[in-house]
């Protein structure tokens, strides 16, 4: 935190401009070394050549000011927004690696200095990476809303309700002389009771913001020249999967991720099934099933010339497979309930698609409330969770007590007011340079 940072803010390359930020306590010298600016004002852009510190000329740029604690990071931040050629880039960092006291960011790291200056808790920290990484439309929602502190207030409410309760434990505690009122005690287990009742339906989800945020899970799976890797690039207007009259062409698991309605799918041409005794397609239809049973929605696709081994599907949740009949452009009848398509012509594909998309949004669409994103949510939830139950069965009161701080504590975890260097490293170690 006492070294002055400094990084790209926008991607390499060639582009019409570039923003390289630094932020730290002596971010002010880069402006004094290298700029003609003279003591520049605060959120006001001024232009100016800027040059390395020996006095050679690199570009004309624009250099912002935004004074602590009133910036991103809550430290002194300076932009140089130059134009956005490679070479400007790189010798404008370069020149600032030379200044005492500056090094290049760490991922995350000006994100994470945002945390730890209390500008942000962790929960928008992590709205504002998956804000950047959003693909889709409904994923830019739910990390916009995230990263305007919807789930922070959800947990530090439940984390006030609990100072509060532990307040009351711990002034019984400290005057042992004065017997509690069995009203009181009753209202500090209903209030336990009822926070419980909370996180639990807040559990209880469907793991619908985790799997927005990661994508749902689509198998297409069917015998040998059913047609799945012909439906797998139809689904994909490309050529992802290899189409063969072969049987037994696809060996492994093929993904590609789709855009579905404004949601995140991934869809995974998998290997046909059927009895093998060779060594690697064996392999294939193994992770062929297991793909299947792991799956949010199954497109169990047949041959309309041939006939479906109904034995396959056994095991599978039959609300999550959709049955369909490849080949219909080849068949007459086509009356029998499944959905009938070509994935050579496109019949019926159109429709198909159409009740993926009710499914997916079915599984994904926002909530009023909304939805836990990461499993290390979950994983924080259900720890509170335990500690809130062994608190209700806890035979003194001091126990009681122990466990209702540990729970808060939990809570904590998840909104950063309980952080640790492990934790932090864990959220930012994937986000990007620069931010």
């Amino acid at each position: 935190m006492n070294a002055t940072i400094f990084a790209p803010a926008t991607a390499l390359g060639k582009a019409g401009v570039a923003v390289v930020r630094i932020s730290g306590p002596q971010a002010l010298q880069a402006v004094d070394q290298m700029t003609s600016v003279q003591n520049p004002i605060p959120r006001k852009a001024v232009l100016s050549e800027v040059h390395t510190l020996d006095g050679m000329p690199i570009d004309e740029a624009l250099i912002i000011f935004f004074p602590m604690p009133n910036s991103f990071t809550g430290e002194n931040v300076v932009e140089f927004q130059t134009h956005g050629g490679r070479a400007i880039t790189a010798i404008l960092l370069n020149e600032l690696a030379k200044i005492d006291g500056f090094r290049p960011a760490e991922r995350g790291e000006f994100t994470r200095r945002a945390v730890e200056n209390g500008k942000m808790d962790l929960t928008a920290a992590e709205g504002l990476a998956d804000l950047i990484d959003a693909e889709t439309e409904q994923q830019r929602r739910q990390a916009l809303r995230q990263m305007n502190g919807a789930l922070a207030q959800i947990y530090e409410r439940w984390h006030g309700d609990l100072k509060h309760v532990l307040a009351w434990m711990e002034a019984y505690i400290d005057f042992p002389e004065e017997e509690i009122p069995d009203n009181v005690s009753a209202e500090v287990r209903d209030k336990i009771i009822f926070l419980k009742e909370e996180i639990e339906k807040h559990l209880n989800d469907g793991r619908r913001g985790e799997r927005l945020r990661d994508g749902l899970q689509i198998a297409i799976i069917g015998a040998p020249n059913a047609g799945k890797s012909s439906l797998m690039n139809r689904l994909a207007q490309r050529d992802v999967a290899i189409v063969s009259s072969t049987a037994g062409t696809t060996r492994d698991v093929i993904e590609v991720r789709l855009d579905i309605n404004g949601y995140p799918v991934i869809v995974a041409d998998t290997a046909g099934l059927r009895d093998t005794a060779e060594e690697i397609e064996a392999e294939g239809v193994r992770r062929a099933k297991a793909r299947a049973e792991e799956a949010d929605l199954v497109l169990w696709l047949t041959d309309a010339n041939g006939l479906k081994d109904e034995t396959e599907t056994q095991g599978l949740d039959p609300e999550k497979i959709i049955p369909i009949m490849n080949k219909a452009d080849q068949v007459s009848s086509q009356n029998d309930g499944n959905f009938w398509i070509s994935a050579k012509t496109g019949q019926g594909v159109d429709a198909l698609l159409k009740k993926i998309g009710k499914y997916v949004e079915d599984k994904l669409s926002m909530q009023e409330e909304p939805s836990l994103t990461r499993l290390r949510h979950r994983s924080a939830l259900e720890e509170c969770m335990e500690f809130l139950k062994s608190s209700l069965n806890a035979p003194e009161i001091e126990l009681m007590t122990e466990d209702l701080r540990m729970a808060m504590r939990a809570l904590g975890k998840i909104t950063g007011q309980v952080q640790t260097e492990e934790l932090l490293d864990v959220i930012f170690k994937d986000f990007c340079i620069g931010k």
